[in-house]
């Protein structure tokens, strides 16, 4: 398992603060957390830097036009190879996030496809088969979301 960076208190409220609105502009940061710009600024470049933070601009699939999310239900053949399996899969442009699950299937994929229905075709029946180590796939149109941000994965056009 990779290093998990123990928070104290200053660095979850930074982390709240930031997951508001990542654009709080720094003064306001400091005010509500009590310490100086220097400290601030400390603190968010340890957090960028352990991986616990990232700040970057998300989006609502739901409110852009031609663009649609599945989930993924995916089964592995060889489960001592699920963390290279979940890498494979996170490279994969279409991928926005991929999880290791409990139940009847072994990890879920959240994947985004612009355009038409023939891409998420092609993902399920050519180019996910070929990453290897899956056993049995199945997809899920997600038809409404609430609360969903997300990256832009790089494999789309807008």
């Amino acid at each position: 398992m990779a290093d998990m960076k123990k928070l104290d208190a200053l660095d979850k409220k930074l982390i709240y603060y930031l997951s508001q609105d990542g654009r709080m502009p720094v003064k306001e940061l400091v005010k509500k957390l009590e310490i100086t710009s220097p400290t601030l600024q400390v603190r968010i470049k340890n957090l960028l830097q352990s991986g616990v933070l990232k700040i970057a601009g998300l989006i609502d699939v739901f409110k852009i036009d031609k663009l649609f999310m599945a989930l993924v239900a995916i089964r592995v053949i060889d489960d001592a190879k699920i963390d290279e399996t979940l890498n494979d899969l996170a490279e994969l442009p279409e991928v926005d996030s991929v999880y290791a699950v409990t139940g009847r299937y072994d990890i879920f994929a959240e994947v985004l496809f612009s355009n038409n229905m023939e891409e998420l075709y092609s993902f399920m029946s050519s180019k996910l088969p070929r990453q290897g180590n899956i056993d049995h796939s199945e997809s899920f149109v997600v038809m409404k979301s609430k609360k969903k941000w997300t990256l832009l994965p790089p494999g789309i056009n807008l």
